[in-house]
């Protein structure tokens, strides 16, 4: 899960690469920079709720 952690916030960052260039408007990417973001908080709160689950008494860390 961390990878795909990473791997998320790299999209991010290259998502803002072509705005601080200035190729294209940041209102072009607004939607995919969101959707990115929106995801990136879901696969937060999913390593955390995982590592809380390893660690509750007879947890697998499944």
């Amino acid at each position: 899960m961390g990878i795909v952690e990473e791997e998320c916030d790299e999209s991010l960052y290259w998502l803002e690469m072509p705005t601080e260039l200035s190729l294209v408007e940041a209102r072009r990417l607004k939607d995919l920079r969101d959707e990115g973001n929106e995801i990136l908080s879901i696969i937060v709160a999913s390593i955390r709720t995982a590592r809380r689950n390893a660690k509750q008494p007879g947890g697998s860390g499944e």
